[in-house]
């Protein structure tokens, strides 16, 4: 760990997948690259909205005027070409001992993509699955939105308030606090957004039952 290290207590825990467990930004950068070329649009701003979103969602701020069933259709074949492009996808530090960690303890995946890119994609990082998922098939509206995290929340039986996120995305974060639960920012993207505690990567966290029904959770990092 860091020479700072904050400790929250919570009773259950909510985990984004990109950027936070899996490090997918090769493929990202790929493909929404190759989108933005297709659209004349400038691939470095694309890459600033991408982050967190479900595709059909920033598909609608970078091209506004455009329908939103095209939007949709769109997304479907996006999320077929990540789910075919793992190469480069391997899990952010410390993910496989984290998840460990978990086992026995109140936790879910909470995601912006759908069964089939996150069972690939945490495949190929040589992580499991949590047992409890939310993913794009789960919710009708994407992050920034809310829903994800509170149907996690409901799934776990837990009051959101009582709820840690990990986050690495602006509409992750914002979610998350929307939500009403403190937030773990993870990676380098995560400070501009105000997590309640940043980490490099998630071998500055360690996670223990609390011994009352509850978790304790040592976070290493400066507090945002």
């Amino acid at each position: 760990m860091t020479a700072t290290t904050t400790v929250l207590s919570a009773r259950a825990l909510l985990l984004d997948m990109d950027g936070t467990l899996v490090n997918s930004d090769a493929a990202v950068e790929r493909i929404w690259r190759r989108w933005a070329g297709r659209h004349g649009l400038d691939g470095d701003e694309v890459m600033k909205v991408v982050h967190g979103r479900q595709g059909y969602a920033s598909m609608a701020l970078l091209l506004p005027d455009r329908p939103m069933e095209r939007n949709h259709a769109d997304n479907a074949r996006m999320l077929a070409e990540e789910t075919a492009d793992t190469e480069g996808v391997v899990e952010i530090a410390g993910a496989r001992e984290f998840l460990a960690s978990l086992r026995g303890l109140p936790h879910a995946l909470v995601t912006s993509a759908d069964v089939a890119l996150s069972t690939a994609r945490m495949a190929a990082a040589g992580l499991g699955l949590p047992d409890v998922r939310v993913t794009a098939e789960s919710v009708g509206a994407s992050k920034p939105d809310p829903e994800g995290f509170l149907k996690g929340a409901a799934e776990l039986g837990v009051d959101p308030a009582d709820c840690v996120a990990f986050e690495d995305s602006g509409a992750g974060i914002e979610a998350a606090r929307a939500a009403g639960m403190r937030v773990v920012g993870v990676g380098p993207r995560a400070g501009a957004y105000g997590p309640d505690v940043v980490v490099r990567d998630l071998t500055e966290v360690r996670v223990e039952a609390d011994g009352r029904g509850g978790l304790r959770l040592s976070v290493g990092g400066g507090v945002a």
